[in-house]
């Protein structure tokens, strides 16, 4: 039995102590700590990665707190349109959806796609052909609506202005998880609501097995959070993955080289959670906070969210 691990996210950038209530800050400690908790103890009970890290997913899609599923911010058009991925490290399966609408965990039907489906990649209608037939889980409009959510695109409606999910400050909305079971098999899994008032389809880098989500059993499991232009320019989740392939880098050391070097150099902010096949975890961000949190087969936990 190999040592297991799971690390989540809940999004970087922008993040200070001035910038959060102390109530807020408590509200997402419990919150990162509740998804934490079920997705480990999925581990604990023999379930596989790919179980602990759409568990973990799911709640956080299910926390208004987050840019993703019931939090998701508003479209240009002022609806809301979801994407999500999940990765099997094992077998290198993957599953991934993108502007979806009504559907309350995109992470649930790219784990469909991925185990029930031909393909890896579904998008707007047909993938919700896709999640109906699957008997997946709808929610009116009104499910997803957030008055704090409403109120940052009203302050950009009727613009070409595009925020990062928050309108005073820069701050990446997207949900992922990571996690190294008790077989040694790896798994990743991301999910975002994209950008307030995202016009065109605008798709980041979320749903793109590769550039926010990877997970290979030779290297690790990769979840991005931040620019996502950049991140598919960078290719960042699969870079790290090859830097230790190829490198023959450590988990800590090909992290820090994609998001403090790589990455950076292209111009592009955020940060990464990352999970090695011997239950190693790195948490690495070039922003000023990342919403994240981890724990080990041995109980050791981390929930933070600063510097």
């Amino acid at each position: 039995m190999s040592r297991f691990s799971i690390a989540i996210h809940g999004g970087a950038g922008t993040i200070t102590k001035q910038s959060l209530t102390p109530e807020k800050e408590k509200a997402y400690h419990k919150a990162l700590e509740k998804a934490l908790t079920a997705g480990h103890q999925a581990l604990i009970n023999g379930g596989s990665a790919v179980d602990a890290v759409e568990l973990a997913v799911t709640l956080l899609e299910d926390c208004p707190l987050f840019n993703a599923g019931k939090g998701s911010v508003f479209t240009s058009e002022g609806t809301h349109e979801m994407d999500a991925s999940i990765m099997d490290g094992s077998n290198l399966e993957a599953g991934a959806v993108s502007m979806v609408k009504g559907i309350k965990n995109p992470v649930k039907v790219a784990r469909l796609i991925m185990e029930r489906s031909e393909h890896v990649f579904m998008a707007g209608p047909g993938a919700e052909a896709f999640a109906k037939s699957m008997q997946c889980e709808f929610r009116e409009e009104k499910y997803f609506y957030d008055e704090f959510r409403y109120q940052q695109w009203l302050t950009v409606k009727g613009t070409d202005v595009t925020q990062l999910d928050h309108a005073s400050e820069k701050k990446f909305g997207t949900v992922g998880a990571v996690a190294c079971d008790r077989k040694g098999n790896l798994a990743a899994a991301t999910s975002t609501g994209g950008m307030t008032n995202k016009k065109f389809g605008r798709i980041g880098d979320t749903p793109m097995i590769g550039a926010g989500n990877y997970a290979n059993n030779q290297t690790c499991a990769i979840s991005c959070t931040g620019s996502g232009e950049f991140f598919i320019r960078g290719v960042v989740a699969y870079d790290v993955s090859c830097l230790m392939e190829y490198k023959g880098m450590s988990l800590s050391q090909a992290c820090d080289e994609v998001i403090h070097h790589r990455l950076k150099n292209i111009g592009g902010d955020g940060g990464l959670i990352a999970v090695d096949l011997n239950g190693n975890i790195a948490m690495p961000f070039n922003t000023e906070g990342m919403y994240r949190a981890s724990r080990n087969s041995e109980g050791h936990t981390i929930v933070s969210i600063y510097q």
